[in-house]
């Protein structure tokens, strides 16, 4: 009796224990499909972002190539204004010796007084057109100047912008500058690069604590600055990935890592979210050389690159236009 209760205890918590596994598989399941679509979802994103990144430095470069177009047409401007100036200065001098020599010409032939009164006639309206011509070459002069005037103050106040926006970043980030971050400035831009022994552990795209805090600080300047476009870029040296698991490669890691600092900083909810641009680079662009450890090392990064928005600098060229 006693062998009988035993074994109909024992199949009972057998099949109870079956029951559960089968319903913790289902769960995990479950949950494996929703981060495949999360996931299908993020790499869509990021194909998104990345061309309408590549889309804004093309436009940024028409712009500077339109600013020099209209530089060279105020300049050309300017030099018809001058020859027209001068042909007036021409017509005006002829004009009053033709009618200085029609009062004597009068008295001696009337013939030629009738000549020289149909020359002056033409000449006048010459004058006239040639007038007309000049003050509507120095009105479209003035105009093109002032959008001109007003286009470089534009640009130079963005430029002033950027300048301002690098030294609140560097005053921000002091305490991790010789950690492996720098700040700098060059085409317009600003540039933070941030070493992976900073954020990252090998193989890992999980900030460490130093790291957060250095791109919580990041964060905090950014909010402040709601009119610059923030790109983050992850960037590997070029010693292929061997590890396993839900990484494939160097260029796999790079994107992971670049996401990971975007969702840092969409914690602070000052930012916004459409300002953000996360992209991965992989080993195929190298600050150093990938021959010594020390070039490696400044491969591995993340590099936060600023912005500023065209957005009125395009409203202005429009009008010009």
């Amino acid at each position: 009796m006693k062998k009988t209760l035993l074994l109909a205890f024992l199949s009972s918590s057998l099949f109870l224990t079956s029951c559960v596994s089968s319903k913790v598989y289902k769960d995990l399941e479950g949950k494996h499909a929703d981060l495949q679509q999360k996931n299908t979802e993020l790499s869509e994103e990021f194909q998104e972002l990345s061309v309408r990144n590549r889309e804004n430095e093309a436009e940024l470069a028409r712009l500077k190539n339109e600013l020099e177009s209209l530089r060279a047409e105020r300049d050309k401007l300017q030099q018809e204004h001058t020859q027209t100036s001068q042909q007036y200065e021409k017509l005006k001098s002829s004009y009053d010796a033709l009618e200085a020599n029609s009062s004597s010409a009068l008295a001696e032939n009337s013939k030629r007084n009738r000549e020289l009164l149909t020359e002056l006639e033409a000449k006048e309206k010459a004058l006239t057109t040639e007038k007309a011509r000049l003050e509507k070459l120095e009105k479209d002069l003035a105009a093109r100047s002032q959008r001109v005037n007003e286009l470089e103050s534009m640009i130079a106040a963005k430029d002033a912008k950027m300048k301002a926006l690098k030294n609140s970043l560097s005053k921000a980030l002091t305490n991790f500058e010789g950690k492996g971050l720098t700040v700098e400035q060059r085409d317009g831009k600003v540039y933070v690069s941030m070493e992976n022994k900073l954020l990252f552990s090998s193989g890992s795209w999980a900030v460490g604590a130093e790291g957060r805090k250095a791109v919580e600080q990041l964060a905090s300047v950014l909010a402040q600055n709601q009119d610059i476009a923030v790109l983050i870029e992850g960037h590997t040296d070029n010693v292929p990935y061997t590890g396993s698991g839900q990484l494939t490669d160097n260029w796999d890691l790079s994107t992971k890592r670049a996401t990971a600092i975007v969702q840092l900083l969409r914690e602070n909810r000052e930012i916004d979210p459409q300002n953000l641009t996360a992209a991965g680079r992989g080993e195929y662009a190298p600050m150093a050389s990938n021959d010594t450890a020390e070039g490696r090392a400044k491969n591995r990064r993340i590099e936060v690159i600023l912005t500023p928005k065209l957005d009125e600098i395009n409203k202005l060229l429009q009008e010009i236009e």
